[in-house]
């Protein structure tokens, strides 16, 4: 029997790596200005939002925990569970890595808005669109992480910058997907009869299918957040500080604590993240019913 009914023909090989790395190669060589240009407009992006974050008091910020936890939730347990909880980062000596992380997180989450919003909502208005764009969000939800490290970190160096492309690029599918099924999900006649009474199209858009489909959209932003949140401690392989960079550091050094402890900043936040945007979504929800 030959041997390449058993294996695979060694004489057939696209060698698809190099056409990526001669690609990559290309763009480093011929659009250096262009790519700085990015560089520089999201480190002043980001140092804004750094700015910001860094404005608020610790005090506020447990303040402001505790009194959006018991304006969604009503209990006045669960604000005192949170804001205990987001103290004891500070207790850790983790609150500013905590806001570096949080500035990268809040910079990522605003950027898949602004990109993810509109390519939903046009996705969401055309099939032939949709045929395209969702095989590729397939494509960007199933590719692995670390491999969005390499372009961001070869085109804009190392750093926070880099971190904020990877980021985007990860948590970016769900809000186009949710948004688009959102608004693909409400009710033809509801959108016939706003039209019927003199809406234009886009007057319906706006008035009665986004505000119908936003439930589903809030819950694509809530995904969104939560990939941004994971995506942020990957991204700590290219340089990137706060929380994630603490838990690479452990595992080179082998710190138990050290990583035990950036461990569980990480993820309170991701709790308290979490459980405020759901909390809002069903406050909203209630309130418009």
């Amino acid at each position: 029997m030959p041997e390449w009914f058993i294996k695979f023909p060694k004489e057939i090989n696209f060698n698809i790596k190099d056409i990526i790395d001669n690609f990559i190669d290309y763009l480093i060589a011929n659009w250096g200005a262009f790519f700085n240009g990015i560089k520089g407009f999201l480190k002043g992006f980001l140092n804004g939002v750094g700015y910001c974050i860094d404005r608020i008091p610790w005090w506020l910020l447990i303040v402001l925990v505790f009194f959006l936890t018991w304006k969604t939730s009503k209990k006045l347990g669960r604000a005192f569970l949170y804001s205990a909880l987001l103290f004891c980062i500070g207790a850790l000596g983790l609150w500013q890595l905590m806001n570096t992380t949080l500035t990268i997180i809040v910079a990522s989450v605003i950027i898949s808005i602004i990109i993810g919003f509109p390519v939903g909502v046009l996705v969401s208005s055309s099939n032939s669109l949709n045929k395209i764009i969702r095989p590729i969000l397939d494509f960007m939800q199933t590719m692995p992480s670390f491999v969005y490290l390499i372009p961001a970190a070869m085109l804009l160096g190392l750093g926070n910058v880099p971190a904020v492309i990877a980021t985007t690029t990860y948590a970016l599918p769900p809000i186009i997907r949710l948004t688009s099924h959102g608004i693909r999900q409400v009710d033809t006649e509801v959108t016939e009869a706003a039209m019927a009474f003199g809406s234009t199209k886009w007057q319906a858009l706006y008035k009665v299918q986004i505000p119908q489909a936003l439930p589903t959209i809030m819950t694509g932003l809530n995904q969104t957040i939560m990939m941004a949140i994971s995506m942020v401690v990957t991204c700590s392989m290219i340089g990137t500080t706060g929380l994630g960079q603490e838990v690479l550091i452990s595992i080179n050094r082998l710190e138990t604590g050290r990583g035990f402890s950036a461990g569980i900043s990480i993820v309170i936040m991701a709790i308290i993240i979490d459980r405020l945007t759901q909390g809002i979504m069903k406050d909203r929800e209630v309130s418009d019913e």
